[in-house]
């Protein structure tokens, strides 16, 4: 007779999960609180105009593409494609840095564009290969809290390069020492939001971000975004794993020392050797876990960013924009005193564009564009008035937008939709309203995040984007080999 698991929540983390447990002869079931899978992946169509709601890089296909083999499944049937532009940058004095995939070529861009040494920025961008290439076996595809892992070739290799970690500096103090232009200071530094972090703040380690991006290059599935959960929540299914929409867990069972199963809000009692939380660590012990003493030392760390977005459907279409558009603010330091310092919105903030209809043209009418228009938030350790702190910052957006385009992007948004952090907390059961759960803002960060097992509760794991490795898709989805890498027996 096979065991059973259970895995709460339908996030990247959960599915990967699933199909892992499945693949192992688990007898599986997901539990969503929501009506739709894919926790921040999903996808809401308004007026014909389609929007992936959340993440919108997709980087190392590779990790899917693993998923697609351990189930018996042809990859060949997941469509994708690589960018031949990865990033547009826009900038408050006019100018514009549309950022080409070919390395060779982005050298070229950065060194006549912002008169940077090529000698730099190639010792950059292979330093941060080199660094990603030795810590990905390490501490992103294993465990951090497992002795094993420090027994290992892996280790060791990774610790014969500890001079090129500059673990002593910071993010920004290391882009600073290899650039001269402030703009591509800023550019480097922007990568520390890849897991809701300061760059200012955050260990110089992070900058290996970047190599995902300009070494391997970023990629776009055929269908969006939302094809990566809906192509693996498909894959799930092949697997026999059966889920449960709209039925939300209100505890976690346990007799002792030992996971017994979960209770849903229904009252519905389905008993698991095996219970998987792709649910924010902290709502998972806050929530699930009744009279369990929860690590507090690794949950009160400080939070990663939130977000403030605006779905807008644009009945124009903007040759000068692209898939990814980033309009820089000019203070990025100011800028994230104010996200992690007084915990407000910036008057100058940084917009990221997202217009999938660029390379999915059914994703909007003919001759129109879909437009997901972000800038990073605060944490909600602050009250606030967001339904008025989001009208401030439409109007700071519209405004800088049209100053940067010479348009009036108002008079062409033909729908709108929104979502603040209060949005985020209560949609996605994120504690705070962040979206990574604790930022990386200390030099001992990773080491510092919830590890994807219980040390106390034998047969519960954690996976997700909240837990180890940290946050992003590649490292969700490696949260769930980690975890089911784990259980004993």
């Amino acid at each position: 007779m096979s065991k059973k698991a259970v895995v709460i929540g339908s996030g990247v983390g959960g599915l990967a999960s699933a199909i892992r447990l499945a693949c192992k002869g688990y007898e599986v079931k997901v539990f969503e609180a929501n009506n739709f899978i894919g926790g921040k992946i999903n996808s809401e169509t308004h007026s014909g105009y389609r929007f992936d709601m959340g993440p919108s890089v997709f980087t190392c296909p590779e990790y899917i593409k693993e998923l697609y083999e351990l189930a018996g499944e042809d990859f060949s049937e997941f469509p994708y494609q690589k960018l031949e532009y990865s990033f547009n940058y826009f900038y408050n004095d006019g100018s514009n840095f549309l950022l080409n995939a070919d390395k060779e070529k982005l050298v070229n861009q950065l060194s006549e564009q912002f008169n940077e040494i090529p000698k730099n920025i190639n010792d950059y961008l292979a330093k941060a290969e080199q660094n990603y290439k030795h810590i990905t076996p390490l501490f992103i595809e294993k465990s951090l809290h497992k002795i094993g892992t420090y027994m290992s070739s892996d280790f060791f290799k990774a610790l014969s390069r500890l001079r090129h970690y500059n673990l002593q500096k910071t993010m920004h103090e290391e882009n600073n020492v290899y650039f001269r232009n402030p703009k591509t200071v800023q550019f480097f530094n922007r990568y520390a939001t890849y897991n809701g972090s300061n760059p200012y703040d955050a260990p110089a380690m992070l900058n290996m971000i970047s190599s995902l991006e300009l070494n391997e290059g970023a990629y776009i599935p055929k269908n969006g975004m939302v094809q990566i959960t809906q192509f693996l929540y498909d894959l799930a299914i092949k697997k026999g794993v059966k889920f449960y929409l709209n039925e939300k867990v209100k505890e976690i069972l346990y007799n002792k020392k030992n996971v017994t199963g979960i209770v849903t809000e229904i009252d519905e009692k389905h008993e698991a050797e095996i219970v998987f939380s792709n649910m924010d660590v902290s709502y998972t012990y806050e929530r699930l876990l009744n009279n369990y003493k929860a690590p507090q030392k690794v949950l009160n760390q400080e939070r990663s960013t939130s977000a403030m977005v605006f779905y807008w459907g644009i009945n124009k279409e903007f040759p000068q924009m692209h898939l990814h558009n980033i309009f820089f603010g000019d203070d990025y330091k100011k800028e994230f005193q104010h996200l992690f310092k007084t915990k407000t919105l910036s008057d100058d903030p940084t917009i990221y564009i997202n217009i999938t209809s660029k390379y999915v043209p059914t994703d909007a009418p003919e001759g129109c564009e879909n437009w997901f228009v972000m800038i990073n938030a605060p944490s909600l350790e602050k009250d606030h008035n967001w339904l008025e702190l989001q009208e401030k910052a439409r109007s700071i957006i519209v405004n800088k937008i049209n100053k940067v385009l010479n348009t009036d992007i108002e008079s062409f948004i033909a729908t709108e939709t929104t979502m603040n952090p209060e949005d985020i907390k209560s949609k996605y059961s994120a504690k705070q309203g962040s979206i990574y759960g604790n930022s990386s803002n200390n030099k001992l960060a990773a080491f510092f995040r919830h590890p994807n097992f219980s040390k106390n509760l034998k047969g519960l794991y954690f996976v997700g984007v909240t837990v180890h490795p940290g946050g992003g898709i590649p490292l969700a989805l490696n949260s769930a080999k980690i975890a089911v890498a784990a259980i004993k027996g």
